[in-house]
């Protein structure tokens, strides 16, 4: 039996071999369509259940396989399922788009939507027939024929495209390290970040000390490290990822985006992608990013001129690099806070971080969280957990993979394998790192970034697990991309409250919280170089709404160079000349779409979290009426109303735009 055929839980990780894939896939799309041309060609009166109910149904086999192979590439990846996953994916994207462009499907949605049980449905149902009506105009299923297969094609060689730059940044992350073996080289790295680089050199069977561009590595280097020719060296590496091969191939998948776009009756793929979305067009994205942008310049421009000063008082010569801000930064915010990052490692061991969450989400919506160990796995890092409601219920369950590893990509992330039905079927998903792994006998000691990204994506992970919304396609995070951070970072304002840090915020070795004036210095730091934080975000934010808006590469030139000149204006120090971030940044290309034209999304979402928070802090940090609240209204609700309309129920009002700038010491 193929293991991918009826997948449910618990899912069958271990058995998933490459030689499964195309048949599969092959197979999966066939029944997928039949399905399809059922619906379309239903006989009898068009219904609810025989027509959106159907076409809810209709792919989930394929989609519960799709998701299992495409996360197996991400974080097991082998010449063998890479190769397998190439050859699939192109009849995975050809047959998805043809659904809205299936003329027979557009007839039977058209004429139930024509039915007088159309025109009474409530709730939900009727937000499910709006957004379907609306999402199949928005793709092409009243375009001619020629321009429907002309559209497929498109939407095909996006998506092989797009796979082909992710597999290339992984390949070019994993295959850069760096050897030292001279320890006077080390100097101002931590001994965590020498340990892990000590263990990392043990595995490949070298001497001395091995740096790569995973994060945790990267991230020390960047940060501590005295050298600054090394420093140097590292950072051209990290922005020079996959430069050569993905530079060809940027031009390509913006043509097509914007190609794409202009079939569709749009002016530039941004609007195209935002017609769904709270913003709505690209001009007002990029509307509120000029508008931040100009609201955080003079606090940047502070900032940088005090680091500057600092850094000449401490002897510091010629103009500042790139590869020296983040160093010089952290020692300024030593001298003037007296608070060293590392000092908070202790007392963040990843084990009980993770267990401290567990405890203040159970506090938070009264949910229950267990570890339920012996279900397959897909590595032997991988645990399992079940969450279940206050009465029992098992909600859902989910994986986390937090260690970095060659076979997988960079960053962190949740997904959904499967979107249960409320009272029916619970939900399966993940979350993913890259953060710090055991070193020198010593547990997973992590940063309190890395708390915080675990906290962001556990967010992620209830607004999947708790959804009570009865269409999967309208349930959990099926929200509008610039909401869905909503959830995620919102709890990461938890990892900043004594109260709640108590929780898990504890010494490895001897369970005692974190010193009173260790948590003042790092409150008194939060702020630090916030305007810079800001501004890099926006930044990134900017230049991609300027290549899915504006870039004309007879007009504009070379995608790297563009895209160099405008992060030139968010950034503290000159960019050199072969700077191809561009070509490693998988937000925006590494699908067809994911975060191209929506990057904004993470500051629109953080203008809501700051505002929203402000009702726990009013009200409780772990008041559980707030909590139900959240979860009520946020959480269960999905995509199944306006997400204005959910804000505005949670906190009774819109939200409040200086919220953020407060938060960011930086308000006017």
């Amino acid at each position: 039996m193929n293991p991918l055929f009826s997948l449910a839980p618990p899912l069958p990780f271990d058995q998933v071999r490459p030689e499964h894939i195309g048949p599969a896939i092959e197979t999966l799309i066939s029944q997928a369509r039949d399905r399809i041309e059922v619906l379309a060609a239903e006989a009898g009166e068009r219904t609810y259940a025989n027509t959106l109910a159907a076409l809810d149904a209709a792919t989930e086999p394929l989609d519960r396989a799709v998701s299992v192979v495409r996360h197996l590439e991400s974080v097991v990846s082998s010449p063998e399922l890479r190769e397998a996953w190439n050859a699939a994916q192109p009849a995975v994207a050809a047959f998805y788009s043809s659904i809205p462009l299936h003329e027979g499907l557009w007839q039977a949605l058209r004429t139930f939507a024509s039915t007088e049980e159309a025109g009474a449905l409530t709730g939900v149902r009727r937000r499910f027939l709006t957004k379907t009506i609306e999402s199949f105009e928005r793709h092409g299923a009243a375009l001619p024929p020629g321009e429907k297969k002309r559209l497929e094609a498109m939407d095909v060689e996006l998506a092989t495209l797009t796979t082909k730059f992710a597999q290339n940044v992984l390949d070019a992350t994993a295959a850069w390290d760096l050897t030292i073996t001279d320890g006077a080289q080390l100097a101002g790295l931590p001994e965590s970040a020498r340990e892990a680089a000590r263990q990392a050199a043990e595995e490949k069977g070298a001497e001395g000390w091995r740096f790569t561009l995973q994060a945790p590595s990267y991230l020390a280097v960047m940060t501590y490290l005295d050298d600054a020719g090394i420093r140097e060296q590292c950072w051209r590496a990290y922005m020079a990822r996959a430069a050569n091969e993905n530079a060809g191939l940027l031009p390509r998948i913006l043509e097509l985006r914007r190609a794409k776009a202009n079939l569709l009756g749009f002016s530039n793929f941004a609007d195209f992608v935002l017609a769904d979305r709270m913003a709505r067009n690209g001009a007002t994205a990029r509307a509120f990013v000029d508008d931040l942008a100009a609201k955080t310049i003079l606090h940047f421009e502070r900032e940088n001129e005090s680091l500057a000063g600092f850094r000449r008082k401490q002897g510091g010569e010629g103009a500042m690099q790139p590869w020296d801000i983040a160093y010089w930064a952290e020692k300024q915010r030593q001298a003037e806070f007296d608070f060293n990052e590392e000092d908070l490692r202790p007392y963040l061991p990843l084990d009980r971080v993770v267990a401290g969450l567990f405890e203040l989400v159970e506090r938070l919506f009264e949910v229950k969280v267990v570890e339920a160990p012996g279900v397959p796995v897909w590595h032997p890092g991988v645990q399992h957990y079940e969450m279940r409601d206050a009465d029992g219920i098992l909600l859902g369950t989910f994986f986390t993979d937090w260690h970095p590893r060659d076979t997988k990509r960079g960053g962190a992330w949740m997904d959904a394998f499967l979107t249960g039905t409320p009272g029916l079927e619970p939900h399966v998903g993940l979350m993913c790192g890259n953060l710090t792994p055991p070193a020198g006998g010593k547990p997973s000691l992590l940063t309190h970034r890395e708390a915080e990204t675990i906290f962001h994506e556990f967010g992620h992970l209830l607004h999947h697990l708790l959804s009570r919304v009865e269409v999967k396609s309208l349930a959990g995070t099926h929200v509008a991309w610039d909401f869905v951070e909503l959830p995620s970072q919102i709890m990461e304002n938890w990892c900043w409250e004594r109260e709640s840090l108590d929780l898990f915020a504890r010494h490895w070795q001897t369970g005692a919280p974190i010193p009173e004036d260790l948590f003042q210095k790092m409150r008194r730091a939060r702020t630090f170089r916030g305007a810079n934080a800001q501004m890099r975000q926006l930044g990134f934010g900017s230049v991609d709404l300027a290549l899915h808006i504006d870039y004309g590469s007879g007009r504009d030139g070379g995608i790297v160079a563009f895209t160099r000149e405008i992060l030139q204006r968010f950034t503290p120090a000159p960019l050199p000349a072969d700077y191809a971030m561009i070509c490693g940044f998988t937000h925006l290309f590494a699908d067809a779409t994911g975060y191209a034209a929506g990057y904004y999304s993470y500051k629109w979402a953080e203008v809501l979290d700051a505002d929203a928070f402000t009702r726990f802090q009013r009200e409780g940090l772990f008041d559980k009426d707030t909590g139900r609240a959240f979860r009520d209204e946020i959480l269960a609700k999905g995509n199944s109303e306006e997400p204005a309309e959910l804000f505005r129920r949670f906190m009774g009002r819109g939200p409040d735009p200086e919220a953020l700038l407060r938060r960011l010491g930086i308000a006017a």
